[in-house]
């Protein structure tokens, strides 16, 4: 059942329903993405591996009948259909159940995976790309660090020149899933006698090799699904640099633009209206004016989100290309997160306090993790940065390092 790119989108969604229902079980009426509201994943270990796993099978299942990589190009292992045909295996899986979505994976498939096509060597395109689409590879992201914060720019993770090899030192930190991952798109500074943007080198890093140690971080949510890295003299070679030297932001910024898409669009984490009106019907608060009022602008804020949604992807069919406008999504995203969480807070009240047994207390998970999209992809002053800079036309923010080599950046 792999489909043709000259059938129609009809024949197309006919063809994957029945792929569908012959490879997963339909949802039951009224599950509507579960009871599960958490933002990141409170697992242990082996259980968070067991999940990582079940979703690489599935999208392994997904790519070999043609439905891991739909928009894909043929040459490069898609299936070379139209975001339409994407958004129609979207909705229709959306019904079955299925493993849902990692961290780890969603960024291997949606973010590295591009970024290697798009700068990758012959070598690395064929090395990589098939396996990050399939799910055989995962790969995480290497760029924040501890002293840069918002200002990926000035990091200072060094990488020297040593014959066919760079030696990077240096440390980076949210790093998602990289306890599970195999790679790592590192960004290294490789010259600190030019402007910050200007001295950075992107790397593809082979999380097993000696130097590098990954160690989970506790989130106030409970779970690790971030990580800090320490990289102490790592070597790697000259043919796993991705990009040309000096060509580190270009690559950073085509990462994060894959991103910020990716978080404003199909991305869904987290408790919703579903939910929320459900455990105030439980809780017999429907008649709460504030309640009420909560519940009404989380729905308003959602149907907003899926106009939002239905605009990009008729730009995209109209071959606009991704822009600031990411920003603008991503913004709202984490604005929405934090909206359901005021709405949760107010219907749950002391029920989010302590755990007496019923399921309501798993809304700590929402409250909890929300916040860390305030900073995922770029925090939200950088977003409001972008907004006004490149949307709206105001003057750009005053900065007394531009030009200036990043070595002489006070730090």
């Amino acid at each position: 059942m792999t489909p043709s790119p000259e059938a129609t989108l009809l024949e197309f969604t006919e063809t994957a329903r029945a792929w569908l229902t012959e490879h997963a079980a339909p949802r039951r009426p009224g599950d509507d993405r579960g009871t599960d509201v958490a933002v990141f994943h409170d697992l242990p270990a082996d259980r968070e591996r067991a999940l990582i796993d079940r979703i690489c099978d599935w999208q392994c299942t997904k790519f070999d009948a043609g439905y891991g990589a739909l928009t894909w190009p043929e040459e490069a292992g898609g299936a070379g259909l139209s975001d339409r045909h994407a958004e129609a295996f979207g909705d229709l899986e959306a019904g079955f159940d299925v493993p849902g979505q990692h961290e780890l994976t969603s960024v291997s498939v949606s973010l590295i995976a591009p970024t290697v096509q798009m700068f990758g060597t012959p070598a690395q395109k064929a090395r990589l790309v098939r396996g990050l689409l399939r799910g055989d590879e995962l790969a995480c992201q290497l760029f924040s660090e501890p002293s840069a914060g918002s200002d990926l720019a000035g990091l200072a993770t060094r990488a020297v020149r040593d014959g066919d090899d760079w030696v990077v030192t240096g440390q980076k930190v949210w790093s998602s899933g990289a306890q599970f991952a195999g790679w790592g798109e590192l960004i290294a500074r490789t010259d600190p006698d030019v402007a910050k943007h200007k001295g950075l080198t992107a790397f593809l890093l082979p999380m097993d090799t000696p130097g590098v140690d990954v160690r989970p971080l506790r989130q106030m949510s409970g779970g690790s699904s971030f990580c800090e890295v320490f990289l102490d003299e790592v070597r790697i070679p000259d043919v796993l640099r991705l990009g040309e030297v000096g060509d580190g932001w270009k690559v950073a910024l085509a990462t994060l633009g894959f991103e910020r898409g990716h978080s404003g669009s199909e991305a869904r984490v987290g408790g919703g209206f579903t939910q929320l009106l459900a455990a105030a019907q439980r809780l017999d608060r429907t008649g709460d004016a504030d309640v009420r009022r909560l519940l009404a602008d989380v729905w308003v804020h959602e149907k907003l989100a899926s106009v939002a949604a239905q605009r990009d992807r008729e730009a995209r069919l109209a071959g606009v290309a991704p822009g600031p406008i990411g920003s603008l999504r991503k913004l709202a995203w984490a604005q929405g997160l934090t909206l359901v969480s005021e709405a949760a807070t107010t219907i749950l009240g002391n029920q989010l306090v302590a755990d007496s047994g019923g399921d309501f207390f798993g809304w700590t998970e929402h409250v909890l993790g929300a916040p860390g999209y305030r900073i995922a992809g770029g925090s939200d002053e950088v977003q409001r940065t972008i907004i006004g800079e490149r949307l709206l036309g105001l003057p750009p923010e005053p900065r007394g390092d531009r030009g200036v080599p990043w070595k002489e950046i006070p730090r």
